[in-house]
């Protein structure tokens, strides 16, 4: 190459690195590039990701206040609902993290990123964890009603609740074990927040985090379904018996129902919002996707934190009570917490 043509060389990549939007504009080669996106795109998808994001703060909180506050809550089904707002409501203020990246730009430093990235994979797999708790739960109590006050108690729970996010906080500690020992070691430019793990490692990561938890609980809402399907015909083979006597055995069955409907659709939503995700992951296609389809499935991924409690003020009149009480703050009286919610 002669020096004219070196110098023109020269002069038109000066030209490009100064037109290119950097994240780092001081460090020219070493930035990463910012993500070109339309200006209107760009916005809606602040709008959203900003909107799903308060809304799951907010209406999570609400459902931990409600439970934390009120005795007459503390049963071993709303402890496990405790623990997923928990999780949901971490998930919201991770869902801020996710919203600076959205111009691909990583700008609060290596060790942040991949502390941002181990507290969302053990949230999530805490999350998942729990799910599968709630489906013993319901398990237990339309297949084995004479003996789920013995077997579920409040004790069992905390255990199994505290449990479950130990381990999931020590399993996922061990698959990101390379990443945080050496944080940013695969970024290949300043402004990248990139974590690597290995083959064997992924696949642990799905197994115990997705396709595992999901055998369980379609494994044991079938059950549940088929055990409703039979009282149901049951009861309706005594539809000659005497009022009151019906009224007192088919009370409880009809209560625990109920809740075993609505815990049903707050995992069936879950699984519809997770499963785009994960089987993205496991199928290792992420590359194939164009930013439309990526956004849409991180957007599915994250709103499932924000259903779950407009699934229970739907089907739960404790939780829209709750809500009256707190928004008027009438908890703030004393002896708030005694007050009859059911």
């Amino acid at each position: 190459m002669t020096s004219s043509a070196a110098s023109c060389f020269l002069i038109l990549r000066m030209k490009t690195f100064e037109e290119a939007e950097l994240c780092f504009p001081e460090l020219l080669n070493s930035s990463c590039r910012k993500a070109t996106h339309p200006h209107s795109v760009s916005m809606l998808t602040y709008i959203i990701l900003s909107s799903i994001c308060l809304l799951t703060v907010t209406l999570n909180l609400l459902v931990i206040i409600s439970i934390s506050h009120f005795k007459q809550l503390h049963t071993t089904t709303n402890l496990l609902l405790l623990s997923l707002a928990v999780s949901d409501f971490f998930i919201g203020f991770l869902m801020l993290f996710q919203i600076t990246l959205i111009d691909g730009c990583w700008l609060l430093g290596e060790r942040m990123c991949i502390l941002y990235t181990v507290l969302g994979y053990i949230i999530t797999s805490a999350s998942v964890g729990t799910m599968v708790l709630i489906s013993v739960d319901r398990y237990v109590a339309i297949c084995e009603p004479l003996q789920y006050p013995i077997k579920v108690t409040q004790k069992r729970v905390q255990v199994c609740v505290c449990l479950c996010w130990i381990c999931s906080a020590f399993l996922q500690t061990l698959l990101l074990k390379d990443n945080l020992e050496q944080p940013g070691r695969y970024n290949s430019c300043f402004g990248e927040c990139v974590i690597v793990i290995n083959y064997i490692a992924g696949l642990t990561d799905v197994f115990f985090a997705f396709i595992g938890p999901v055998t369980v609980i379609i494994v044991l809402y079938m059950r549940v379904f088929v055990v409703a399907v039979s009282q149901a015909r049951a009861m309706r083979s005594h539809v000659t018996a005497v009022t009151s006597q019906r009224t007192v055995k088919v009370t409880p069955k009809r209560s625990e129902m109920k809740a075993a409907r609505a815990l049903g659709v707050v995992i069936v939503v879950f699984l519809v919002c997770l499963c785009p995700y994960y089987c993205v992951s496991l199928t290792g296609q992420d590359n194939l996707l164009n930013t439309s389809s990526a956004m849409f499935i991180i957007c599915l991924f994250y709103f499932n934190s924000c259903l779950n409690p407009v699934i229970y003020a739907f089907f739960y009149p404790w939780f829209r009570k709750a809500i009256k009480l707190i928004v008027t703050l009438k908890i703030l009286q004393p002896g708030s917490c005694q007050t009859n919610m059911l």
